[in-house]
């Protein structure tokens, strides 16, 4: 049965009575993570039969004074069963950031399990809902060479276009929006530290232009920052890419007990269950 989603309908700490404590909601792209970024993509990665491990660095002495202990960092890593793509949680671990939001998964791939190189990697901050984050994993899990190149640039826009989105004006082959124009998927120069094993990345010179790889992010009220931000290395495929944003830009709503602040009044909603 399809919920229909209305905009009135508030989200917050449910009263005694007869007040849902989830909801459906709309647009997925602004919806946010709901709190669960780690659980929901580890769920889907456990399902997938990946291996998780815990690498913890530092150490903490319960009787230390507070300023000598060292710091303490953990990093959950999760593998595909073939070793040739991994995902890492890295918020605990004072990641880089993207839009001045710190990173919270990075996915890499390889094309030789004997390399101890990634050929391509993705990295995705908070706030990225969950399900796209999902989607884009169930769709490298079932590549089997994921760092084989498939597709080009139009597979991405013709998966955000086909759900309502616009190509961006100025550039249409490389870029699009979605409607209310707060959020945005584009091909161009990847922001620095972005890691990828394509040889020309590496010896780019000072006059040349960067590999390009996609970016997607999301500005509900432009000038105030970002809700969240990705970043695609230029080896990734297209066709990983394209899951990711025809997820990101589906019409399907999304089960949320909590939304972002700053999209809490753009957001259609109906009470789940």
């Amino acid at each position: 049965m399809e919920a229909y989603l209305h905009p009135d309908f508030p989200i917050g700490p449910p009263s005694p009575t007869n007040v849902p404590s989830a909801y459906w909601v709309g647009p997925r792209h602004l919806a946010g993570d709901d709190g669960r970024l780690y659980d929901a993509v580890a769920d889907t990665l456990a399902g997938l039969g990946w291996t998780s491990l815990t690498i913890v660095r530092g150490r903490q002495q319960p009787d230390e004074a507070l300023e000598d202990r060292q710091v303490l960092r953990s990093t959950v890593l999760h593998i595909s069963p073939d070793s040739l793509r991994w995902a890492q949680w890295v918020l605990p671990d004072e990641p880089f950031h993207l839009g001045n939001l710190p990173i919270a998964w990075q996915v890499s791939a390889r094309s030789d399990p004997s390399s101890p190189l990634a050929q391509w990697s993705v990295y995705f901050t908070p706030e990225v809902p969950g399900e796209v984050l999902g989607t884009f994993l169930a769709a490298l899990d079932a590549r089997d060479q994921p760092a084989m190149p498939l597709g080009g640039p139009e597979l991405v826009l013709d998966a955000v276009t086909a759900h309502g989105w616009l190509r961006d004006v100025d550039q249409p082959g490389t870029g699009a929006v979605d409607p209310t124009f707060a959020s945005h998927v584009r091909l161009g120069e990847v922001p620095p530290l972005i890691q990828d094993g394509a040889p020309v990345a590496l010896v780019v010179e000072a006059d040349e232009a960067a590999p390009a790889g996609w970016q997607a992010w999301a500005e509900p009220v432009l000038g105030a920052g970002y809700l969240w931000a990705a970043s695609f290395g230029p080896s990734v495929p297209h066709d990983l890419v394209a899951a990711f944003a025809d997820s990101l830009s589906s019409s399907a709503p999304v089960l949320r007990r909590v939304v972002p602040e700053s999209t809490h009044d753009r957001l259609l909603r109906a009470p789940a269950g």
